[in-house]
């Protein structure tokens, strides 16, 4: 007899699990099996037939795929969680009892997760750790402005600390910044580590506001951090010998004193002090960049322009990381110091502040070879001639651009350009919206056109019809006089003895222009066939110089409309029906972004608007 197979016993009902069921093979409890999960990067799926996969059940639950849990049932990370709820278990038990001896010496064998291994299966390759430092350097500097609450301890927070100034000092060493941002969320860099672009977001300092749980869960936060503060100690390390650099690092300034961690403002001070010292190599020489390789020896025929393009990437990129180089600025009190030192120091510049407020300046207010000292107030009492004032956005905007700019837009009290973003792409969409200040720096020459009203074109309808009559009318008059000089010169002739043959007499009732102007072209080809006294010729040779008028081509724009419709029509039919799905999604896609413009294009068009009228206001006033 042939075996009858059972519903749900191959295919999407044996791939997948449900989370309470992979609590009670694990043995643990949710949040163990939480922490567990996000240190392991194990994450819920969405499977394709939901009823299948949970066995004709028709409420949604959280799916985790089989061989996920069956993953997570070998690590010995299950067996390190237990220990801790065991441990937990009889600390409580030594403190109901009141024995505080025996509560401290459980406290000391506490179990402690070694991350090691799990670094190591997640990322396999040293450029896989790399592509992933977006979350993990933006939630490090998230956490290192924490003070220490009920879910992050104070060890957390000095950790995530250290690695935060860790990685800066990498990135001004090796001159690796490329772009930066600022937004209400806070500084966005993007720095480029062994060819990888890698992007993350500073937040802007200010005092501590507790959330509401319901908002943010610390507990999820703190599991995270746990395991990127293993993975971004493992990179530092790695990408610090990568340059010869002694790690830890040894600054002259001390980050996990005791007063940094009593007094906030003094740990910001030390931190920005170490951004402003350079950090001791492994040896006493230089360490030599490898020497590059000249991109012309290896240019062939066919790719000498790509070559060529290389080298003109690589020149910019060099001229770019010298952006600062010999320059010296000072910032004021009121001004954000860390950023500022961080993105200077990257491109070559010296900095320095008030020695009386913060520790770690090289250099006074008075030292006259400062070049340009950054102020974020609408004036200032003592000005010095030999630098210029400038507001903090310059620095950011001349980065992104690769060149100093011009320094007369960002004086004190002066009204701002707009800050734009340079994570735009250059190569957009024609649907989507660019910002006209963004139009002008990538083309210098684009002028913004005035666009013609329907008023406007109707004028102009009118007025290229009467122009039309008039020619016409001109036609004919000059039609009717040449027909007369023709006439009488016949006359003439035929007194003289002469044989010319006579044209055809026209009548003086309005004649279409175009017969008119056919004829006139028969009726000189006949006469430069025959023998033509010297006025004829003269006569016929001003006829030749003379400037005629040309037809006016009008565009129906309907019709091409039109045309344009049918020729996405027989498009849309030609694409294959496997493709079908995917070209109606792309034509949606299209109408959002373009509707999304043209609104952003009427909100654009307001504002100028209103501006234009608050000036006008201020003008008559």
């Amino acid at each position: 007899m042939v075996k009858r197979f059972k519903k749900y016993e191959a295919g999407e009902g044996v791939q997948f699990m449900s989370r309470l069921a992979a609590l009670h093979k694990l043995q643990l409890s949710l949040n163990d099996f939480r922490r567990l999960c996000i240190l392991k990067g194990i994450y819920p799926r969405e499977p394709k037939n939901r009823r299948k996969a949970q066995k004709g059940q028709t409420q949604i639950k959280i799916l985790y795929h089989k061989k996920d849990i069956n993953f997570l049932l070998h690590d010995k990370l299950i067996w390190t969680l237990r220990d801790i709820k065991i441990m937990n278990r009889r600390i409580k038990k030594a403190d109901s009892v009141g024995d505080m001896r025996l509560k401290r010496m459980r406290i000391n064998k506490y179990p402690q997760l070694r991350l090691d291994h799990v670094v190591k299966e997640r990322y396999p390759t040293f450029i896989d750790a790399i592509k992933d430092l977006d979350d993990c350097l933006t939630l490090l500097f998230l956490f290192s402005t924490f003070p220490a609450i009920k879910c992050v301890t104070r060890s957390q927070t000095t950790l995530c600390r250290r690695l935060s100034v860790e990685f800066m000092h990498y990135v001004i060493a090796s001159q690796g910044l490329r772009k930066v941002f600022v937004s209400i969320k806070g500084y966005y860099f993007q720095a480029e580590v062994k060819g990888q672009l890698v992007t993350w977001i500073v937040p802007h300092y200010y005092p501590y506001q507790p959330q509401a749980k319901s908002e943010v869960d610390f507990r999820i936060m703190a599991n995270f951090v746990e395991f990127y503060t293993t993975m971004c100690g493992f990179v530092n390390f790695r990408l610090y010998h990568s340059l010869n650099i002694a790690y830890p690092p040894q600054f002259n300034v001390s980050i996990d004193s005791e007063e940094s961690q009593t007094d906030e403002t003094t740990f910001v001070s030390e931190r920005i002090a170490a951004l402003n010292c350079e950090i001791k190599k492994t040896n006493d020489e230089q360490f030599e960049e490898p020497e590059e390789m000249d991109l012309q020896l290896i240019s062939n025929e066919g790719d000498s322009e790509k070559v060529k393009k290389m080298h003109e990437r690589e020149k910019a990129l060099k001229r770019k990381k010298n952006l600062f180089k010999g320059l010296k600025f000072f910032i004021n009190r009121e001004v954000p110091r860390e950023p500022l030192v961080f993105v200077i120091r990257c491109f070559g510049g010296k900095v320095s502040w008030d020695k009386s407020c913060f520790v770690g300046s090289t250099f006074d207010e008075d030292d006259e070879t400062i070049t340009h000292q950054i102020v974020d107030r609408p004036s200032i009492s003592k000005q010095y001639i030999s630098r210029d004032y400038i507001q903090p956005q310059w620095v950011f905007d001349s980065i992104n651009q690769g060149v100093l700019l011009p320094t007369n837009k960002y004086f004190l009290g002066v009204t701002l350009p707009p800050h734009l973003s340079p994570f735009s792409n250059a190569h957009r969409e024609i649907t989507e919206y660019v910002p006209p200040e963004e139009k002008a720096l990538r083309d210098p020459n684009l002028v913004v056109q005035h666009e013609i009203s329907d008023v406007e074109n109707e004028d102009d309808e009118d007025g290229s019809k009467q122009t039309e009559g008039e020619l016409n009318l001109a036609l004919v008059n000059a039609f009717r006089e040449e027909n007369k000089q023709i006439r009488a010169e016949n006359q003439v002739e035929e007194k003289g003895g002469k044989k010319i043959i006579e044209p055809e007499s026209e009548s003086d009732e309005e004649i279409d222009v175009t017969d008119m102007l056919e004829y006139s072209d028969d009726e000189n080809a006949e006469v430069e066939e025959k023998e033509l006294t010297k006025e004829q010729k003269r006569e016929l040779a001003k006829e030749k110089m003379a400037v005629k008028s040309g037809n006016v081509f009008k565009v129906d724009t309907k019709k091409e409309k039109k045309l344009t419709e049918q020729e996405l029509k027989l498009r849309a039919k030609m694409v294959k029906s496997r493709h079908k799905k995917l070209y109606h999604t792309l034509l949606e896609k299209r109408a959002k972004a373009t509707k999304e413009t043209k609104l952003l294009e009427n909100k654009r068009r307001q504002i100028d608007e209103t501006r234009k009228k608050v000036r006008a206001k201020k003008n008559n006033a």
